[in-house]
């Protein structure tokens, strides 16, 4: 086959999944190229945007870094502006290099529309690039502490009112983020919190009209409850420095005009020289192929394609990735010489946030609000991360909005924030690793060693194997001082007598028998006698480890990941009694990076980061240019 070159332009939602559904496809088929080239290094979560200009996440925790998404795929990254596109020579030209290609997929999504309003680009904030959320991000906090110094009434009153022109979900997720957002900012400046307003300017009579009525009117309720301003048929017909004009001629005084009022296709493929269609999206065939245009693909925010006659693909993120899963079918297709498959959207519904607590949600007829909205919203983005194969950023997307949160701005009000001083949790980690450094050394040198104790308590294990089996385990050594005595077993009375003494010091266990579902499953794991007394020989120096791990605070996590296995699992063998219990939940709350507080985890983990997070994942660049 003769080599085929791929070249996508744009790492959104669209060209990221394009990118992965090809590298997977062509893994191990060195006659094909891939090559993703975006203006920057990092995919944005557009749909996080407003978490960071709302002072809800650090800006860093909406960027993934392409080089994490595609190591060790075939997919090579190139970080640079293109400036042509030529459909003869067939050559993608960028500022600093160029790049022939056999396919071409554009997705480089779209960008504010302001309508030609007089005033939003030289006096309004967008939110449409992880640059727009950290300007206005920025802005806020710098005009909030202005407005606190400020003695005019008037123009104080002007700084502290806050207006986004735009009813979508863009914009009510940004009011809502600043009403979460107002509190923190008034304490920190030493403002009245209710100095703060929040106006929603609306053009239509109407507000979220991508909802029904219904919902949208719940999300309306909850606004004007907590004090947001909503005006409706009120469009912006004029954007001043320090005031917004309305058609009506009314003028609101603000120094902060948040424009999410529309979206259009990226200017920069207006020298394309490819038919145009509604707000500058290029017209696509069912394929996701430019109209007359052979192996060219347009694919998310930029393609116009009607579903429905009248009805182009909605600029939202399920669209972006079926339309870029359908431009990667079909490039397979005319590689293989197969038949293309016609795009056919599937959407499961929408969803739109009102700040960290509250949302609305319609899932294919589910209809949902409040609490179970929003965690209906973080399961949508952690399924995300499972299309685009990043278990990584998966479990950072975890870190940042249900542990690493301040103010409580999550559904869970804060209690799961780890903010707190992990010094307290040093004495129960040293004790914990005391206890079972303790429990090891009583197996492997104290009056409980395999040398003096019966298996006895094992017979359930056994009872599958013959009676043969089980009277030889009997005569066996092993290693627990939480043996029971059983009469029915046939055992030699001086195993039973060392069974018995060894129990005479055990309270009553938490169960008195093996669950049947357990049993069975240690059945699979210990097959045989020699397995057994291998595993009974080898758990005290697992003991002796995980306790070792836990006084010097080296790999503490999975220490007390490994100590509450074994707590579990000597609870369901009836091994485990009432007065060591209190270990389990000593175990998971030292889950919570105890080891980092006079412990070898300060400098192990941090080095561990760096270097296995490079090996695996490949070094961070602001720049790549992969050959």
């Amino acid at each position: 086959m003769p080599e085929k070159n791929i070249v996508i332009i744009g790492a959104g939602y669209a060209g990221v999944h394009a990118a992965k559904k090809l590298a997977k496809k062509y893994k191990k088929d060195d006659s094909v190229t891939i090559t993703l080239i975006d203006r920057h290094s990092y995919h944005t979560m557009m749909t996080e945007l407003h978490e960071v200009a709302g002072g809800r996440v650090e800006p860093t925790a909406i960027q993934y870094d392409l080089r994490h998404l595609f190591n060790r795929t075939k997919v090579k990254l190139v970080t640079d502006n293109v400036t042509n596109v030529n459909h003869d020579t067939k050559t993608v030209t960028t500022e600093h290099g160029s790049y022939p290609y056999d396919y071409l997929v554009l997705g480089m999504g779209g960008e504010p529309n302001d309508f030609g309003t007089p005033g939003v680009q030289e006096h309004g904030f967008t939110l449409w690039s992880w640059e727009n959320a950290v300007k206005l991000r920025e802005h806020i906090e710098t005009i909030v502490h202005d407005a606190s110094e400020e003695q005019d009434v008037a123009r104080r009153k002007a700084m502290l009112t806050f207006a986004v022109c735009g009813s979508g979900f863009t914009g009510i997720e940004m009011v809502g983020e600043l009403l979460d957002w107002k509190t923190r900012l008034a304490k920190d400046n030493k403002v009245d919190v209710s100095e703060i307003e929040l106006i929603v300017v609306e053009a239509a009579p109407t507000i979220l009209n991508m909802l029904d009525r219904k919902d949208a009117d719940k999300a309306e309720k909850f606004m004007l409850k907590k004090g947001i301003k909503i005006m409706k048929d009120a469009a912006i017909v004029e954007v001043k420095p320090e005031s917004i004009v309305l058609k009506s001629g009314d003028e609101i005084p603000t120094h902060t005009l948040i424009w999410t009022a529309g979206v259009r296709a990226n200017s920069d493929t207006k020298d394309y020289g490819m038919e145009a269609a509604r707000a500058g999206r290029l017209k696509v065939n069912e394929y996701m192929e430019a109209e007359n245009f052979e192996n060219t693909y347009v694919i998310g925010d930029l393609a116009y394609y009607e579903e429905e006659e009248g009805k182009p693909t909605p600029q939202i993120v399920e669209a972006a990735e079926q339309t870029g899963m359908t431009a990667a079918k079909s490039i397979i297709a005319e590689i293989s010489g197969t038949e293309k498959e016609a795009y056919k959207g599937k959407y499961h519904g929408v969803m739109v946030s009102i700040g960290s607590k509250y949302g609305v949600a319609n899932l294919g007829g589910l209809r949902l609000h409040g609490w179970f909205a929003i965690f209906m919203k973080h399961m949508v983005n952690l399924y995300y991360f499972f299309g685009i194969r990043s278990g990584y950023y998966m479990t950072q997307y975890v870190f940042h909005e249900f542990f690493h949160i301040r103010d409580n701005r999550n559904i869970f009000r804060g209690w799961t924030s780890r903010y707190g001083n992990v010094l307290w949790s040093l004495p129960l980690r040293i004790y914990l690793g005391w206890f079972w450094f303790d429990e090891a050394l009583s197996k492997i040198y104290g009056e409980t060693t395999w040398d003096k104790v019966s298996i006895t308590n094992l017979k359930p294990l056994f009872q599958g194997l013959g009676s043969d089996s089980w009277l030889t385990a009997t005569t066996s050594k092993m290693p627990f001082e939480w043996l029971q005595t059983d009469a029915t077993s046939g055992a030699s009375q001086a195993a039973g007598d060392a069974a018995g003494a060894a129990a005479t010091n055990v309270t009553t266990p938490i169960l008195s028998h093996m669950p049947g579902w357990f049993e069975w499953i240690m059945k699979l794991i210990m097959p045989n006698l020699d397995v057994a007394l291998f595993m009974q020989k080898v758990v005290p120096f697992i003991e002796l480890a995980i306790g070792l791990a836990l006084v010097v605070g080296l790999f503490t996590w999975l220490a007390n990941i490994g100590s509450a296995g074994f707590l579990v699992m000597f609870t369901l063998c009836a091994m485990l009694g009432w007065d060591k219990f209190w270990a389990l939940p000593a175990s998971i709350a030292l889950m919570n990076g105890a080891g980092r507080t006079f412990g070898l985890d300060y400098w192990v983990m941090p080095w561990f980061q760096r270097h296995l997070g490079h090996w695996w994942y490949g070094k961070e660049s602001s720049i790549y240019r992969d050959k």
